[in-house]
């Protein structure tokens, strides 16, 4: 797997809903949602393979992380809260149940890298060799260090 692919990016734009890693949570616009974790981990998931039905069974797996499928309706009610919860900005149609069985986002996504990893792939396109240096290019460029 290259070096590219391993990256995990911080925010991820579905559609109007920014989704940031860091805070686990997405916004529109400047409000947030305040999601509930797995409500995340669900849009989350769901943006990962956008306009693809991801099944109940692959969802319940990587959401959830159960390798059985539960005599439960757990994630129906909360692909129904998410939906509530985009509801009041006119988004409760971006998590589409499919007709094959599971749920799909119905909405583009884009991911953006921070500026300086972007510079330094462009870098590795080139042929720049990946070693120590390489690394050391993605440690945070602050002007004060941080201490314990």
């Amino acid at each position: 797997m290259s070096f590219a692919c391993r990256l995990l990016p911080r925010t991820m734009r579905a559609g109007p809903i920014e989704l940031d890693l860091f805070f686990r949570d997405g916004r529109i616009g400047e409000s947030w949602l305040s999601m509930h974790p797995r409500e995340f981990e669900l849009i989350w998931r769901l943006a990962e393979m956008p306009r693809q039905r991801c099944s109940r069974k692959t969802l319940l797996r990587d959401v959830w992380r159960l390798h059985h499928v539960p005599e439960t309706n757990t994630l129906e009610v909360h692909v129904h809260r998410l939906r509530q919860r985009l509801a009041p900005f006119g988004c409760d149609t971006l998590i589409a149940t499919d007709p094959a069985g599971g749920y799909r986002l119905e909405a583009d996504v884009a991911v953006e890298l921070p500026a300086r990893i972007c510079r330094h792939l462009r870098g590795l396109d080139s042929g720049e060799p990946i070693g120590d240096d390489a690394a050391n290019k993605l440690q945070p460029e602050t002007d004060h260090e941080i201490s314990g």
